[in-house]
């Protein structure tokens, strides 16, 4: 990865045309070719980006700023960077990511729920753990009994973050014809009463899980039958 802090303007050049004035800004430039503009503001989110597959052209400019022209190699669209100072220019090699690992209860409970579908009701039979996406993998993917997609989100503790990711996760999941109708079940030990009635709002099912219960172990107390 690249990081470049320099004064530069930013002009998109495409279906839309947009502008940032001189200022000083974060370029980021990622081995996967992908080119991201950012302030010192907005969490995450760039001011201006190009999505691989993309190649930069970096041009010296005799008596004037230098040009960058970041061009996307399918649609021809640039984003044209004028650098009037670069303050910073370093490469740094990070490697294979790992990915998101859940921890040793969450990534337990995935796989015994896989295992024991039909907790989520009668007729569920599983499509896949680890569903992959563009926004990341969904835990489980599966089906109900009349053979309709569900998607599944799953926490050890449920709060509403945990519905946010999944709501994302139905909005992508929706546009794949083969899959779409697809509903959501948000399971997870415990789930906090906010990140429930959201979860209803959206038409998202919510399921408590019993660890134990899906491991086999009874439980101490007694019940009447």
């Amino acid at each position: 990865m690249r990081l470049v802090i320099a004064r530069c303007s930013v002009d998109y050049v495409g279906r839309l045309t947009a502008h940032l004035p001189m200022a000083p800004r974060l370029i980021l430039i990622k081995a996967d070719g992908s080119v991201s503009i950012h302030a010192d503001d907005r969490a995450f989110k760039p001011l201006n980006w190009m999505n691989p597959p993309c190649k930069v052209r970096e041009e010296a400019v005799e008596d004037g700023p230098d040009v960058w022209t970041v061009t996307h190699s399918k649609s021809g669209e640039k984003l044209l960077l004028t650098i009037e100072e670069v303050m910073h220019d370093s490469s740094h090699e990070l490697g294979k990511d790992p990915g998101l690992q859940k921890d040793g209860v969450e990534a337990h409970l995935q796989e015994l729920l896989a295992e024991h579908i039909s907790t989520l009701g009668e007729g569920y039979t599983l499509i896949r753990r680890e569903y992959p996406t563009a926004i990341g993998p969904v835990d489980i993917l599966c089906r109900d009994g009349e053979s309709n997609t569900v998607a599944v989100e799953l926490k050890r503790r449920g709060d509403i973050d945990g519905v946010e990711q999944l709501t994302r996760y139905l909005e992508l999941l929706n546009r794949d014809p083969s899959l779409a109708p697809v509903t959501g079940v948000f399971a997870a030990q415990e789930i906090k009463p906010q990140a429930k009635v959201l979860a209803e709002d959206r038409g998202i099912t919510c399921v408590v899980l019993d660890y134990d219960e899906l491991r086999g172990i009874e439980p101490d107390t007694l019940r009447l039958f």
